[in-house]
């Protein structure tokens, strides 16, 4: 029968390789560092921060934006690969639980019930290594033990009467090798990804002032192409999904199809909007008619010109 220290091997794999990926993702979106984009991490905290319980704390973060969302990006990652590696595995699994419970007290408190939410089951699904460990499979905490125990003419494995001086000497040594593995991958990955966001965040035009939001020209569609009740997709200027609807002979209405709890692309079903995530609905004019969101839909202004559906 295999060790039942391979057990955590399963979880090890799924949380690590989920908080690499998310952290990721963070940093290859070009909206995630978009003060004016309704996706921004930006836009989320403020959101967040209307009904979270730590919402003094949300908003002041939402005030240095960048830096939080890039600390949250890289610790994602950070904690990700240390699952991952089996490197100070309880340390990178407690920065797991604070990632998740910080995530369960802001974006997903409103989510009703709260097993719907995430959140809070990755807080609790990080407790089996933040109390044992990746207990030395495949963990590169487990290696450099090991290499240090060779180097000090030490069998592979202690003894229980082994010199406590020893031990300490075996401890201090693979705390200090693995320290500059971690230091030096967290240096060559913040410098990587920060140069990387930050290259892809949306630059503001010459003179635009902050936070502004301007029409971009970009047309829709031909206006007699689109019958009157229905509805046509496309994507909004800053890359997110919208939809154009025609409720009336003469009223054109647009709307980010950004479900605003949060962010799930929301489906038009006539004669409004659902989100599949958690089955909040909104009417034809996006506002909220039925949970967990409670702001309405952002309208993209639009007209007809020369016979063409603009933004304008």
């Amino acid at each position: 029968m295999r060790s039942p220290r391979w057990a955590l091997l399963p979880l090890r794999a799924f949380l690590g390789g989920t908080l690499v990926y998310a952290g990721l993702s963070k940093l290859l979106d070009t909206q995630y560092l978009d003060d004016t984009a309704p996706l921004g991490v930006h836009a989320q905290m403020l959101h967040a921060a209307e009904t979270s319980p730590i919402g003094p704390l949300v908003s002041l973060a939402a005030d240095h934006s960048i830096v939080t969302g890039l600390t949250i990006a890289f610790g994602e990652i950070a904690v990700g690969l240390g699952a991952l590696l089996g490197l100070f595995t309880r340390l990178a699994a407690l920065g797991g639980v604070l990632l998740s419970v910080s995530f369960f007290l802001t974006v997903s408190w409103t989510t009703r019930p709260y097993y719907y939410g995430a959140d809070i089951v990755f807080a609790f699904a990080w407790t089996p290594l933040l109390m044992t460990g990746d207990a030395g499979a495949l963990s590169l905490t487990a290696w450099l033990r090991a290499k240090a125990r060779h180097r000090l003419g030490l069998p592979t494995h202690g003894t229980p009467d082994e010199d406590v001086a020893v031990q300490k000497d075996v401890r201090r040594r693979t705390m200090l090798r693995g320290g500059l593995i971690a230091a030096a991958t967290t240096t060559v990955g913040v410098s990587a990804g920060s140069a990387l966001a930050l290259a892809r965040r949306p630059a503001l035009s010459p003179g635009e002032p902050a936070g502004a939001k301007v029409g971009s020209g970009q047309v829709i569609g031909a206006a007699a192409d689109i019958a009157v009740g229905s509805s046509k997709s496309f994507t909004a200027p800053n890359g997110a999904p919208a939809h154009l609807l025609h409720p009336a002979p003469d009223t054109f209405l647009a709307f980010n199809a950004t479900c605003t709890h949060q962010g799930c692309p929301v489906s038009y079903v006539g004669p409004g909007f659902r989100c599949p995530c958690h089955g909040s609905t909104f009417d034809e004019n996006g506002q909220v008619t039925g949970g967990p969101a409670r702001a309405p839909l952002i309208e993209i202004p639009v007209e007809v010109i020369d016979g063409q559906v603009t933004i304008t």
